[in-house]
């Protein structure tokens, strides 16, 4: 597998890789609790990840921004909550993310980085120039949607004011402690209709579930920060999810 730093090249450019002429993915001068997070994202293999990888052609080219700060509580995580009208993933938390554009260049390349950075300011009002990123995971797959999807990884070095900037498609933005997201207690399983099981926490007066649910349970097992939790603890999703 080509790492992220054959891919995208690492510099010491710790400057945001904005939507324009810099796609920089650089780990130094990270804090030192983002280490593991960014050492597992410099190795793992796709299939560590999800067993829903893209297809050899097709798909709707995407990324979202995996987004770490330092809030009153420690380490924590930027998470949205989509607008409850909308047609697709109505009401779901998710990372800030959405569709490479044609500016954002090369899917292959930086497009990615790109996107990602671009649409979370256009989502949250994220200043990207405070965003070092720091590491790029392997592409998933989203088979309900088609969506192939590139995790983009960040370290909110200055963080901003963020919030939803257009209530039409998010109905929140907020952030949650790594050490909720890593509590047993925050911790079950969501079982959907369809009879897809997986990983989910109840955080922030909300249930985060599906893809990036996933995503953020391998992060936290291959960061080496997951605590063993009841597996058992099932919550049923409406048929409409």
């Amino acid at each position: 597998m080509t790492s992220a730093r054959e891919q995208y090249g690492e510099t010491t450019d710790t400057r945001s890789a904005a939507a324009g002429r810099e796609a920089a993915v650089t780990s130094e001068g990270l804090p030192e609790w983002l280490g593991p997070v960014a050492r597992a994202a410099a190795t793992v293999e796709p299939r560590q990840l999800s067993r829903f990888l893209p297809p050899e052609h097709g798909g709707r080219q995407s990324a979202v921004l995996i987004l770490f700060g330092h809030g009153a509580r420690g380490p924590e995580l930027l998470l949205m909550e989509r607008a409850g009208t909308l047609r697709s993933h109505a009401g779901q938390p998710s990372f800030p993310g959405g569709s490479l554009d044609p500016q954002d260049g090369d899917p292959e390349g930086p497009g990615p980085v790109r996107a990602a950075l671009r649409e979370a300011q256009e989502e949250t009002g994220l200043d990207p120039s405070g965003v070092q990123v720091f590491g790029v995971l392997p592409r998933l797959y989203i088979p309900v949607s088609g969506f192939v999807v590139t995790p983009v990884l960040g370290w909110w070095r200055v963080p901003s004011p963020v919030g939803a900037v257009d209530q039409g498609e998010t109905a929140r933005v907020f952030t949650v402690p790594v050490a909720d997201l890593t509590d047993p207690a925050h911790r079950v399983t969501t079982r959907h209709p369809s009879g897809h099981v997986g990983p989910a926490f109840l955080v922030e007066d909300a249930l985060v579930w599906g893809f990036t649910a996933g995503v953020i349970d391998r992060i936290l097992h291959y960061a080496g920060w997951e605590i063993p939790w009841d597996r058992d603890k099932q919550v049923p999703l409406d048929w409409r999810s």
